[in-house]
């Protein structure tokens, strides 16, 4: 077997998967951004906005299955060279996701402090933070609404639609970020609101900006038949759904458990999630794109085109994010001081760090081969896997051994990273050399 795929596959992939990672990189680094910002305000600041996140994170996720619905679908389609109705999935997804989410951000806004005091103990993190989740909150109705976009354009091959829309959503938020953080001639100083305040803004223009797009390149996808196509959007996105909810869920409980150790290493695990996001983004990109790739044949009826596309976009993607873990391990003091200014913070993840540029090839092949699984509409079985490594060996495990055993941060990233994502990957690669996703039938 070849360490790499020859250069015509290698275009393929990367002609899909590099727009995705520019899309992606892009919302990454605006998270980091944000969080460069943030850490300016202090450690109170950044803990706030750290766990607010991932609060939002949690109730959207019940809606994180958007993106896999339609992508999973529409790829077959496209395989499959049907013309009529393209975007028959598209619409369908857009109007469960209309009808349903603003309703949990408003209930969920309304509670921001009581949520925010379940998960810190400390009043200033509730008090800091619950301002900005109810925008962070409202911006997730549009951002959900932007991701079944997003699964619409890498489907059919478009992927670059989706990255000039984070384009122009980065050049809404960079300038507002700091003028409604800092303050800036009339413009008032709203500190960490101000942060929320810009990413709703960002977020409402990625929508309008995704729908104008999709006039030219799917006219007429707002209108045609729902119901017939409603099922199938609906057994895809509940399972993924409740995957991403109670896996971010976790991730929530996860910042909880951290809590109780202390606030300054509430603020290193931030960044440390944070900069998981970043180094992640070619197994995520590439993964998305082997999702279309597999989707596609799949739909040409081709399960052995779908699993040599697999494996071609592992090999590229593992080789990227081994690559851009060296930093991590070789100047984590350089890469912890963008985002932290305790030096008591950035002694603390020090070592988390190290390990995370280590280990992060691991957790690549964990990431690929979930999307590659999705793509083949094998949702399921990557619930129970996800769910299990995270309930059974993740919470568990941080709390005894960061808690209990008292070894703090070092102890719960340890968990995280050769417990929890080390098992996960090495699950998730047996499970598609099962083959069993072959026989996935999603009509």
């Amino acid at each position: 077997m070849k360490l790499l795929p020859d250069a015509e596959r290698s275009r393929r992939i990367l002609r899909l998967g590099l727009p995705i990672m520019g899309g992606m990189s892009t919302y990454t680094l605006l998270e980091l951004v944000d969080i460069v910002f943030v850490g300016y305000l202090g450690t109170v600041a950044l803990a706030a906005v750290g766990i607010s996140v991932f609060v939002t994170f949690t109730y959207l996720a019940m809606f994180g299955g958007v993106s896999i619905a339609v992508q999973a679908t529409t790829a077959r389609l496209v395989g499959e060279r049907t013309t009529d109705d393209l975007s028959r999935f598209l619409r369908t997804t857009l109007l469960i996701v209309v009808a349903v989410t603003p309703f949990g951000a408003l209930l969920f806004g309304w509670q921001a402090a009581g949520l925010l005091t379940l998960m810190s103990g400390d009043p200033a993190v509730v008090e800091t933070g619950a301002p900005y989740l109810r925008w962070s909150l409202a911006a997730g109705v549009f951002l959900t609404v932007n991701n079944a976009f997003m699964g619409f354009w890498n489907a059919t091959d478009r992927p670059s639609l989706y990255l000039r829309v984070v384009l122009v959503q980065a050049a809404v938020k960079l300038p507002l970020n700091y003028a409604l953080m800092f303050g800036w001639g009339p413009v008032p100083a709203f500190g960490v609101e101000g942060a929320g305040m810009s990413t709703c803004a960002a977020a409402v223009v990625g929508s309008a900006y995704h729908a104008a797009s999709a006039v030219h390149h799917a006219p007429g996808f707002w209108r045609g038949a729902v119901r017939v196509n409603a099922a199938i959007v609906v057994r895809l996105l509940l399972p993924a759904g409740l995957q991403q909810f109670l896996e971010n869920l976790a991730l929530t409980l996860m910042f909880r458990i951290v809590a109780l150790i202390g606030t300054v290493e509430v603020a290193g695990y931030t960044v440390l999630v944070n900069l998981v996001g970043a180094v992640g983004l070619p197994a995520w990109g590439l993964g998305m794109a082997g999702a279309t790739l597999v989707g596609q044949a799949m739909g040409a009826g081709d399960p052995v085109a779908a699993n040599r596309w697999a494996w071609d976009v592992v090999k590229v993607g593992t080789l990227a994010m081994v690559l851009l873990g060296i930093p991590f391990w070789a100047a984590p003091e350089l890469i912890l001081g963008l985002f932290i200014h305790d030096p008591a913070a950035v002694e603390i993840a020090l070592w988390p760090c190290r390990i995370l540029g280590l280990m992060i090839g691991i957790n690549g092949l964990g990431y690929m081969f979930a999307s590659l699984l999705y793509g083949a509409g094998d949702v399921a079985r990557v619930m129970w896997v996800n769910l299990a490594t995270q309930y059974l060996v993740l919470l568990p495990g941080a709390y005894l051994v960061g808690v209990e055993f008292a070894y703090g941060l070092l102890g719960v990233w340890v968990v995280h990273q050769f417990a929890f994502r080390a098992l996960n990957a090495a699950i998730l690669t047996a499970l598609w050399q099962q083959r069993r996703w072959a026989g996935v039938r999603l009509w």
